[in-house]
């Protein structure tokens, strides 16, 4: 069973399922024991939550989106993102063509297409839903997914929400930032350490649902035992660093870790809605 969370300020979920703090464990035949724990606060500044997000313990899926366009575009517009993306993938599977049929290679495996599909579905349903509402016209969303599928994970991107591994001593994003700044930085106009405090952090260059089609990022990497990947929106990126979401993964149980992150990010401002799914692949 998917748990969604879409709620202001909080972390329940939708269809009588538990709230979406509360640890999940994958039961299916996995070379690991997949565990995963997901947060979500309004923050300090907000009046609403219009980040959503959806643990899908069953399908080994994780997304966060971060929506804009004002209130209610904005909670539409990620909430229409983490429902398609979960409903296209479940299809998918139930489909003639099944992605998750076997655990494949990294480079045989259909899962990437499968996700860049889903993503791309959840642009056009949100379009739509815009020409359809005057209210909710100029609405979109970030879209950070992850699949963890066999020995493999698969990140399907859009926007500047994130997904990272932690692995040992080592921290690595691996989702690359669709924003004004990232542009910046890439073309030396300025450092990283100057990006954080640019008044142009928050201008998106690639959204979902803004325009009715989007190119979608899809990656793959093969897992390692106790692999930890942390999907979260730039609420908590934008004022928590690399090293200290690092820090805070190797310190604390699974179970802590999103709250502790939300913590830390509401601590030193909060000012914007703060998200995040912990996923852990444990050798035990």
């Amino acid at each position: 069973m998917a748990e969604m969370n879409s709620q202001p300020g909080s972390t329940s979920s939708d269809s009588g399922a538990p709230p979406a703090n509360v640890t999940r464990d994958t039961s299916e035949t996995r070379p690991f024991k997949v565990l995963s724990k997901g947060h979500s606060d309004v923050g300090r500044k907000r009046e609403d939550n219009q980040d959503s997000f959806l643990i899908d313990e069953e399908l080994g899926l994780f997304v966060v989106c971060d929506g804009m366009g004002g209130h209610a575009g904005g909670q539409t517009a990620s909430r229409i993102a983490v429902e398609t993306i979960d409903k296209t993938l479940r299809a998918a599977r139930d489909g003639a063509t099944n992605p998750f049929a076997q655990a494949a290679a990294l480079s045989e495996s259909a899962i990437p297409d499968a996700l860049r599909v889903a993503v791309e579905g959840a642009c056009l349903a949100i379009f739509r839903a815009a020409q359809q509402d005057p209210k909710l016209q100029g609405m979109g969303t970030t879209a950070s997914a992850l699949v963890l599928h066999g020995s493999n994970a698969f990140v399907g991107h859009v926007g500047d929400s994130r997904v990272y591994l932690v692995r040992g001593d080592l921290i690595q994003q691996i989702s690359e930032d669709h924003s004004l700044v990232n542009e910046q930085i890439k073309a030396g106009m300025i450092t990283a350490d100057e990006a954080r405090n640019s008044r142009f952090k928050n201008i998106i260059t690639r959204s979902v649902g803004f325009e009715e089609e989007v190119a979608v990022d899809v990656m793959g990497l093969v897992v390692e035992p106790d692999d930890v990947f942390v999907v979260c929106c730039d609420g908590l990126s934008n004022l928590v660093d690399d090293r200290t979401i690092r820090d805070t993964v190797r310190s604390l149980p699974l179970t802590d870790v999103p709250a502790r992150l939300v913590e830390l990010a509401n601590d030193a401002g909060g000012d914007d809605n703060i998200t995040v799914i912990a996923v852990k692949a444990s050798s035990s």
